[in-house]
């Protein structure tokens, strides 16, 4: 694993975590505590962490990091994700769409599939598909997040309920073998539950600096996700966890579509 991708990873931990110890970043990137060390070195002359004795903090306890910057953060990996993931879909199919970095641009490639029902808490996701070939998309009513343009709360949930749809499409924070899928805030964990709990089919995009990640809030466990979709950084020994822990399928550069074609294709029948 280079050097950045580590160096990644160890900034997911931290934002899901707060704090983390050497042995625990060891243990996630499969890695030796002397590597750590020097890794924590690097990030803490950085500023982006603080040693601390037996690992290492956030500064100041922050909280997670803001989504202005989550925008350009991995952005080649996450486009990357986009467009294996809107390939997967075929006109006429219906799917839900969380509010996210890597969704928000899932959304502007699946704007090109036309006749997609889409249902999303996502203002991004609702721009980049309105006046598309893919027929715009749902907006659910709720309480604005502060932090992401996207709804939340107890009128969002209400107005899932209403629908039942192909696949949910969504992009968590991380996804761990034994803790699933996971969100850092918990009214963003339950949009993504409910929408699972109104589909088929459930798809998470994420790219390799969230995969072996936990956070806050479950989502789902990986028996529930029947796709992830991922990208060329991923750690293959990672990948193996998840597909042991229960994820059915996995598409991108760590192997090959068909798998993820044949799901998306079931779920829309």
């Amino acid at each position: 694993m280079w050097a950045q991708d580590r160096h990644q990873r160890i900034r997911n931990l931290l934002h899901a975590r707060t704090r983390v110890t050497t042995e625990e970043i060891a243990r996630e990137l499969s890695v030796s505590r002397e590597t750590v060390r020097r890794d924590l070195l690097e990030l803490e002359a950085a500023g982006e962490l603080m040693r601390v004795h037996g690992g290492a903090m956030l500064p100041a306890a922050a909280a997670e990091e803001p989504f202005t910057a989550r925008l350009t953060r991995n952005r080649p990996q996450k486009q990357e994700i986009a467009r294996t993931a809107a390939a997967l879909f075929r006109p006429g199919q219906s799917c839900f769409i969380d509010a996210g970095t890597t969704t928000a641009l899932f959304a502007e490639q699946l704007a090109q599939v036309p006749d997609v029902t889409v249902v999303t808490n996502s203002i991004d996701v609702a721009m980049a598909l309105r006046g598309s070939a893919a027929g715009g998309a749902h907006l659910l009513g709720g309480e604005l997040a502060r932090e992401v343009p996207a709804t939340l709360g107890a009128r969002t949930l209400a107005e899932i309920a209403r629908f039942q749809l192909d696949v949910a499409v969504l992009s968590p924070v991380g996804l761990h073998p034994q803790q699933g899928a996971m969100d850092f805030e918990i009214a963003e964990a339950e949009v993504a539950a409910a929408m699972i709990r109104h589909s088929h089919g459930v798809m998470m995009l994420a790219d390799g600096s969230k995969l072996g990640i936990g956070s806050r809030a479950q989502i789902c466990p990986c028996g529930r996700v029947d796709t992830l979709v991922t990208d060329r950084s991923a750690d293959p020994d990672t990948v193996k966890a998840l597909l042991r822990a229960g994820v059915r399928e996995v598409a991108g550069a760590v192997r090959a579509q068909a798998g993820a074609e044949n799901f998306i294709r079931a779920a829309g029948d």
